[in-house]
């Protein structure tokens, strides 16, 4: 993409509405704009971010058996008031009357909708197990809406909703959610800690969030410091097969939320030089709930003995717009973000300092061709500013790598390649630079993978 035909309007000014890194940087990198409280659309740098987690969440969904679907946003307050969560839910919960006076809300979750999908479909345990899963737009009328998209009113989620027979096999379900969640965040370049949670309205009494340490985060978090160095599932995982030893594992080491903490324990089991008192940043959470929707709501199946059976189910969020800005606070330095490979915008950044130079221009031309017919995403950036304010631009938006192209550089047939993240400096012959960006940029997508 040519930069002179992209929208980036990024900003020189620290906007003075936001209040974290990542929200002053998704604000500066021209990411998002906020059109009202809790609101924000998504310019095209951040949307393409936002586009290749999706397609991290997607591929480890599949392989973990959840099948993808679609729901509405908006849904029938008759599910709700089935339930039992209508009144319940609270003022978080936008309700809206059509033309013809029918109660209607906009979906800040989708237990009630899927259990009803289910129930039309699914009659016989042979149909189990089932997980299905969508990522769609949900809305809740958060009372202080803060920290750009990191608690914004409206968000884009992932949730995802197991049935199966018996508990036993609902937790099975639990633990591929639970690995494929260890998985995900891995490839977006964080280290997110499962730990031990409140169900909330959700509802039932077993439940993990996954937290992301950082300084701006909303929960205070204690855990043993070996969580954040074990090693995580191979791409090979037989999901499968059984999973309760990883799982052990992963639980074995002692982490919890603020509202969770058991101090005593904590200090008793932590050595004190293992301890971590830290804040933190939720970016999913799994819930077991047994029969609490499919008991109100019907959906039972004909189990093997002939007899009827109220289905067990879970659910299995992640807050998409949230993760944004949790990778931004796991990833930054002084001049701006620094992007994983797997979840970066562009891999490379072509700057050519001197457009009105005939040669430099000419040599920028074949690598910006090269580039994109090897196969790598690429911002040209091909305005006539000065190297200077190109140089800020590419620091800020955060792609891994930058090929720099001097009038010097075109005329000697070098040019340089710098890397975001560690700042290192390497000049190359012209003829040797795409194959070097190509075998630095291949091994980090892999080991993504």
């Amino acid at each position: 993409m040519r930069l002179t035909d992209y929208f980036l309007p990024v900003l020189k000014e620290v906007p003075k509405e936001a209040e974290i890194v990542s929200h002053r940087l998704m604000l500066r990198a021209g990411m998002v704009r906020q059109q009202a409280a809790g609101l924000y659309a998504w310019l095209p740098l951040g949307y393409k971010v936002l586009r290749k987690i999706q397609a991290i969440i997607e591929e480890e969904q599949a392989r973990a058996g959840a099948v993808e679907m679609l729901m509405p946003t908006l849904q029938s307050a008759d599910l709700w008031r089935e339930s039992g969560r209508y009144d319940d839910y609270g003022k978080e919960m936008l309700r809206i009357t059509d033309r013809h006076d029918r109660d209607l809300l906009f979906g800040p979750t989708n237990e009630e909708m899927i259990t009803d999908i289910f129930r039309s479909f699914v009659h016989s345990y042979k149909q189990l197990p089932l997980n299905l899963y969508h990522i769609q737009w949900k809305f809740r009328d958060e009372i202080r809406p803060r920290f750009g998209t990191m608690r914004s009113r409206e968000f884009l989620m992932k949730d995802a909703y197991s049935f199966d027979l018996d508990k036993d096999r609902a937790e099975e379900a639990y633990r591929r959610m639970f690995v494929a969640y260890l998985r995900t965040y891995y490839r977006m370049g964080l280290t997110a800690i499962p730990m031990q949670a409140e169900t909330g309205p959700i509802g039932g009494d077993l439940s993990h969030e996954f937290i992301v340490l950082a300084d701006t985060g909303e929960s205070g978090v204690f855990c043993h410091r070996d969580l954040l160095d074990k090693p995580i599932p191979p791409r090979d995982t037989d999901y499968k097969g059984d999973l309760s030893p990883i799982v052990k594992d992963w639980t074995s080491l002692y982490a919890a939320t603020e509202d969770m903490i058991d101090m005593e324990r904590f200090e008793r089991e932590v050595p004190e030089d293992k301890r971590i008192a830290a804040r933190g940043i939720e970016v999913g959470q799994i819930f077991y709930f047994g029969t609490k929707y499919s008991k109100v709501m019907g959906a039972s199946v004909m189990g093997p003995d002939g007899k009827e059976a109220f289905v067990h189910s879970g659910s299995y969020g992640i807050g998409l717009t949230r993760l944004v800005p949790a990778i931004i606070e796991a990833c930054h330095d002084d001049d701006g973000i620094v992007w994983p490979v797997s979840v970066a915008p562009f891999e490379v950044a072509l700057l050519n300092l001197k457009v009105s130079d005939a040669q430099c221009s000419s040599v920028c031309e074949d690598l910006y061709a090269g580039l994109q017919k090897a196969g790598l995403d690429v911002l040209y950036d091909d305005r006539q500013d000065g190297a200077g304010a190109k140089f800020a631009s590419a620091d800020l938006i955060g792609i891994p790598y930058q090929l720099v192209v001097g009038p010097r550089g075109a005329k000697a047939g070098e040019v340089e390649i710098k890397n975001r993240k560690s700042g290192e400096r390497t000049t190359l012959p012209l003829d040797r630079a795409i194959q070097t960006l190509k075998d630095w940029i291949e091994p980090e997508r892999r080991d993504r993978i």
